[in-house]
């Protein structure tokens, strides 16, 4: 697996999975009806901000991953990321990969901690990830997520210090 700057001719791999995830409605606070446009302004961000592509050997694209500052002025050296990885390659490492690249790349920038503002606490696979890599639980909001199955759940808010 390579994992290379996302290009705008990568949208349209990403774009499928990207807009099934958020139509679920299961784990991004994003609008579930947000648009094929406006997606993709949201995600394949401007620098200093990055988006990267997970590929496979034959340039397929499995999963993606926006790093940006958390916070201007004087909270901008905390870093933050969010995930996405195609469902038909979930399970194979893809996102691990992808956030054991951003931690790198944060670290890199010099960015002092990466936060995590908003996840799910019944996307257990997502916890138990980022938490195998070192982020913990600062706080819960209760009730903060409105899941379409689940009612309503807590956000974390997740953070590792760099």
């Amino acid at each position: 697996m390579l994992i290379r700057e996302a290009t705008t001719e990568d949208w349209a791999a990403i774009w499928p999975f990207f807009h099934e995830i958020v139509a679920a409605g299961e784990t991004f606070t994003y609008p579930v009806g947000l648009s094929r446009d406006d997606a993709r302004e949201w995600w394949l961000v401007q620098a200093p901000s990055r988006a990267v592509v997970a590929v496979d050997d034959s340039g397929a694209v499995l999963g993606t991953a926006k790093m940006n500052r958390n916070h201007m002025g004087n909270g901008s050296h905390i870093a933050s990321a969010s995930y996405m990885v195609d469902p038909a390659h979930s399970g194979k490492g893809v996102g691990r990969a992808l956030c054991e690249y951003s931690v790198d790349w944060a670290r890199a920038a010099g960015f002092r901690a990466m936060q995590f503002n908003a996840v799910v606490e019944t996307n257990v696979h997502a916890v138990r990830l980022y938490r195998s890599l070192g982020f913990e639980v600062l706080g819960t909001l209760p009730e903060g997520f409105n899941h379409p199955v689940k009612g309503y759940v807590g956000l974390h808010i997740m953070h590792k210090a760099l």
